[in-house]
């Protein structure tokens, strides 16, 4: 078993550099020649995994950061800059991207930063000149990349949650009834289950000042014991929310509010399943989501969502990427771990497994998805009930979809009974339309930003849009 070789000499090489040794210094650590690592630094020879466990201990290296799945969706961000209207005549194609990722990776991702700085200032100024035009001026931001990005910058773990979540959790006993109990002892708020029309459409509402917590009555068990959590988070874990965010140095009020929630949220996770014991009953489970939302009482989404922060160094779970979108497919939750990549500024693949989720309510949906650039992941789906509250306020339905590279499928309940080694059994998918060089599917909705449109009136093809490329 060897990882991958795409770019991996260079890392090694940076890695080298960074700590100021030479090549034969380096492999006296590695117990190798000097010249087998030359020829590992120039890609002349792979890496395997013994090697690769060597660097991590000698050097004290993330392994993940020896990885291409970072430098796969730098190198995707970077399509979708490239193709955009005002650089689309420069030429760059998917070759020399990948070279710039791999030479000069600070300043890809410099240039990654500085066009979602452009996207926000032109979305500023036209949400500026729509609103003078009415006597009115409104600033818009993007807070929601910068707290999504927050969230992946740091693989959604963050050891200090994690350690406070264990400290607090009671051995053994009714949790939801520790929860409130603490919640009443420890900070004086009292918790009402109040009726749907009474919280006037909210779910959970907090009043500081009586100290009142009040959840909706729709709300099931485990949304409940949930809420609770999650305030007790912003009570007890609000100097290490605090210091994260202050340390983390974001731009914009909006977006510190949404990190606040998203790391009290992730308190509350760790709470209901704390790190050991999940990765304990996953690893034994094999990842079946299902039996896990039963051992510790949670719903289908919160256990989905949990098995995408197991990324404790020494002690990780299965890279697993996360996402939950609505039918229309906009996805309002993400975390693109394992290297898959959601686009920033369009829609989800209309071919990816998670729409399909839709037409079979509540049940497992399996698939086999191949990137473009040959990044092969295995992909669970499934939808789940957003409560309502009555007749008149009907249940919502959302699908989540849970993800990781086919090398580990094997390890996953989901994929019994599959040929993972059979090419044809994957479902060719893109990122988005706009960004998609397939010409042969049948399911887009837009040509790609990269190619010019050809229109033809006498030949039909698989694709509504037939295109070339740019030259």
């Amino acid at each position: 078993m060897v990882a991958r070789k795409t770019l991996l000499g260079q890392k090694i090489r940076r890695l080298r550099q960074d700590r100021g040794l030479t090549q034969q210094q380096m492999a006296g650590e590695l117990g190798i020649s000097a010249s087998y690592l030359n020829l590992i630094e120039h890609d002349e020879r792979p890496v395997t995994v013994s090697l690769l466990l060597k660097l991590g201990e000698r050097f004290d290296v993330d392994l993940n950061a020896l990885t291409d799945d970072a430098e796969r969706q730098l190198a995707a961000a970077l399509s979708e800059v490239f193709a955009d209207a005002g650089l689309r005549d420069s030429g760059i194609d998917s070759d020399e991207i990948a070279r710039l990722v791999g030479a000069a990776p600070r300043a890809a991702r410099a240039i990654a930063d500085l066009y979602r700085a452009l996207r926000a200032a032109r979305d500023d100024a036209q949400a500026v000149n729509i609103d003078l035009s009415e006597g009115r001026t409104r600033r818009v931001v993007l807070p929601t990349e910068e707290a999504r990005d927050f969230f992946e910058t740091r693989r959604n773990h963050f050891p200090t949650l994690e350690t406070a979540a264990e400290a607090l959790r009671p051995a053994a006993g009714d949790l939801g009834r520790f929860l409130g109990d603490r919640l009443a002892q420890r900070h004086g708020v009292t918790l009402e289950i109040a009726p749907v029309e009474a919280m006037a459409g909210a779910f959970r509402r907090f009043d500081p000042r009586s100290r009142r917590l009040s959840l909706s009555e729709a709300l099931p068990l485990a949304s409940r014991n949930f809420h609770l959590a999650y305030q007790l988070g912003l009570l007890e874990a609000r100097d290490a929310i605090g210091e994260i965010i202050r340390t983390a140095k974001l731009s914009a009020p909006e977006s510190e509010m949404l990190c606040r929630i998203g790391l009290a949220n992730y308190f509350a996770g760790a709470i209901l399943m704390p790190y050991a014991a999940l990765l304990a009953a996953a690893q034994s489970e094999r990842y079946d989501i299902e039996r896990l939302m039963n051992r510790f009482g949670v719903s289908f989404e919160q256990a989905a969502h949990r098995l995408s922060m197991l990324n404790r160094p020494g002690a990780a779970g299965i890279p697993f990427f996360f996402a939950r979108a609505d039918i229309a497919g906009n996805i309002s939750k993400r975390f693109s771990a394992a290297g898959f990549h959601f686009s920033r500024y369009g829609g989800a693949c209309p071919r990816f497994v998670v729409h399909e989720a839709f037409a079979t309510p509540g049940l497992i949906r399996r698939q086999i998805a191949r990137l473009p650039d040959g990044a092969t992941f295995f992909c669970v789906a499934r939808t789940v009930e957003k409560p309502g509250g009555g007749f008149h306020a009907p249940s919502g339905h959302m699908a989540v979809v849970l993800g990781c590279d086919i090398a580990r499928a094997a390890e996953i309940v989901y994929a019994d009974g599959l040929d993972l080694t059979r090419p044809e059994a994957a479902t060719e998918i893109g990122v988005g339309c706009r960004l998609c060089e397939r010409a042969d599917c049948r399911q887009r909705a837009f040509p790609p930003l990269q190619h010019r449109l050809v229109v033809d009136e006498v030949v039909k093809g698989p694709s509504a849009y037939v295109f070339r490329p740019q030259r």
